[in-house]
């Protein structure tokens, strides 16, 4: 299937630049699961034995027949319904599974690429582990999304979030595809491996457009010399797209490498399901507990708190002032950390220190322009002080930022769009497989309402109703950051119109 395309229902299917795009948008699947994908459109309407699909997703590799069925239960959920509202991937009993869809093969058909930044533009590509050991895959992974961060905060690059990054791990791609589909010059490429106290990083920074490597080295070092060897690679890097440049202020790094490990595992889960986020919560206490001066992780507690009451329905106190309480410890222990600033930010909005708010988002786009999440939080907040065209600029930076971004993002947008009226293009948003894990159907049943489209906003009530049993409006209104009469005004009355509880 080397350079072909396979397109059906609304979605374009790319296996050789592993991307599945809804339209003109990245939809957000793993690895295995595009493996899966690519077998089953492969041989449409034929019938897969359950271990010739686990071949194909996990080549060489024994596995249980339980990671099949998560992986076959998570693409069906990205893809959605059929047309007809069947699936597009049938269970075929005690044998394997068969792909119901009619596929029609692209060939020779050129993607639109993203257009280049008018500054030089980066994206790590997750470093390779070269083990399928959890802890070498964790600590590579750990090391990619910290260079990711220390490169961001330079205000002359423009660097692509980890997201979208991580949707290439484990691929074997061609390095001007991968800049393509990101819509970025250079990349940085490479592996980690750490044992016996020491640590061997290879790296090397790639121009995609001529293929010309530009810099290439190898770090071994005693593991206590992890983050001076992420220094060191950042230098490296800076100084050969932009010259020699003053530093930014240093980051607060941990003094405890196993409160790293930690903060590295919790932060990639904590957003998962109320489930995941409680296993994060354990291990960012026990971070902090091994490392009191461990700014990144009060961060990331205060966020894990903060989503207990605003998306998991946990109750308001004590969640609310812990979350401020850590939030404020993070910014203190280090007032460089932007992501830190950001916390803090949304967090003060929710408690109406708008001004203190405002302050905080700016500091934090000075310290890190590239953070997206920072400009998909912001855009957050700007919508629900009735600055909307502020709302939509801020959501389509970070989605321009981050291409492949988390589930979160299009709830955002949806919500901008819905606060704009434009509710036929927050419906599109919002029934989109990707906001399946958020709150999102709310907006939808919002939108459909305005619309006149009453039945349709009902099933969605319904649905949303199932997971979050004791939403009411009013503690929606109460809890939200709103400081635009009329926009919260909009708000109410799509959702009375769609039959969501008083």
């Amino acid at each position: 299937m080397q350079g072909s395309r396979f397109a059906f229902g609304p979605f374009v299917f790319d296996p050789g630049a592993g991307t599945l795009l809804r339209g003109d948008v990245p939809v957000a699947a793993g690895h295995r699961g595009l493996k899966l994908l690519e077998a089953l459109v492969g041989r449409p309407g034929e019938i897969l034995a359950k271990a010739e699909l686990m071949d194909a997703a996990w080549p060489g590799t024994a596995v249980e027949e339980g990671n099949l069925t998560v992986q076959i239960a998570q693409l069906r959920k990205l893809l959605g319904p059929t047309t007809d509202g069947g699936e597009w991937i049938a269970t075929v009993p005690r044998v394997g599974y068969r792909f119901t869809g009619v596929i029609e093969k692209l060939e020779g058909e050129q993607k639109k690429s993203l257009p280049l930044p008018d500054k030089p533009s980066i994206a790590v590509l997750p470093f390779a582990a070269f083990s399928s050991d959890p802890e070498q895959e964790s600590f590579a992974d750990g090391l990619t999304e910290d260079l990711i961060t220390d490169l961001s905060r330079i205000g002359g690059l423009f660097v692509i979030a980890r997201n979208s990054v991580f949707a290439y791990k484990g691929k074997a791609m061609d390095v001007r595809m991968i800049a393509k589909d990101l819509g970025v010059r250079y990349l940085l490429e490479g592996s980690a491996r750490r044992a016996a106290g020491r640590v061997r990083i290879n790296a090397q920074l790639v121009d995609a457009m001529s293929g010309e490597h530009l810099w290439a080295e190898r770090f071994d070092r005693g593991l206590e010399d992890i983050f001076a060897v992420q220094d060191a690679v950042t230098a490296r890097i800076v100084e050969a797209l932009l010259g020699r440049l003053r530093a930014p202020p240093a980051r607060n790094r941990p003094r405890n490498l196993e409160a790293y490990d930690l903060c590295v595992r919790a932060r990639k889960s904590f957003d998962e399901s109320p489930q995941m986020a409680r296993e994060a919560h354990l291990m960012l206490t026990r971070a902090i507990s091994l490392d009191p001066d461990y700014a990144e992780a009060y961060r990331w507690l205060a966020m894990n708190h903060w989503m207990s009451w605003v998306h998991w329905g946990e109750p308001f106190e004590p969640a609310r002032s812990i979350s401020l309480e850590l939030a404020r410890k993070a910014v203190a222990i280090d007032p460089n950390d932007a992501g830190c600033r950001w916390v803090l930010a949304n967090l003060l909005a929710y408690e109406r220190d708008f001004d203190q708010s405002d302050v905080e988002f700016a500091k934090a786009i000075e310290l890190d322009p590239n953070e997206a999440d920072i400009w998909a939080t912001l855009s957050d907040i700007d919508v629900l002080a009735g600055r909307l065209d502020d709302g939509l600029e801020h959501i389509r930076k970070a989605f321009r930022l981050n291409p492949f971004p988390p589930s979160w993002y299009y709830l955002t947008l949806g919500q901008a769009q819905y606060a704009a009226r434009d509710y036929e293009a927050a419906v599109e948003t919002l029934r989109r497989d990707e906001t399946y894990r958020t709150s999102s159907r709310r907006f939808l049943a919002a939108s459909l309402a305005q619309l006149g489209r009453l039945d349709e906003a009902r099933t969605e009530v319904a649905l949303f109703l199932v997971g979050n049993p004791h939403f009411s409006t009013q503690r929606w209104v109460d809890t939200e950051p709103f400081r635009d009469d009329a926009t919260l005004r909009h708000f109410v009355e799509g959702f009375r119109k769609a039959g969501l509880p008083e």
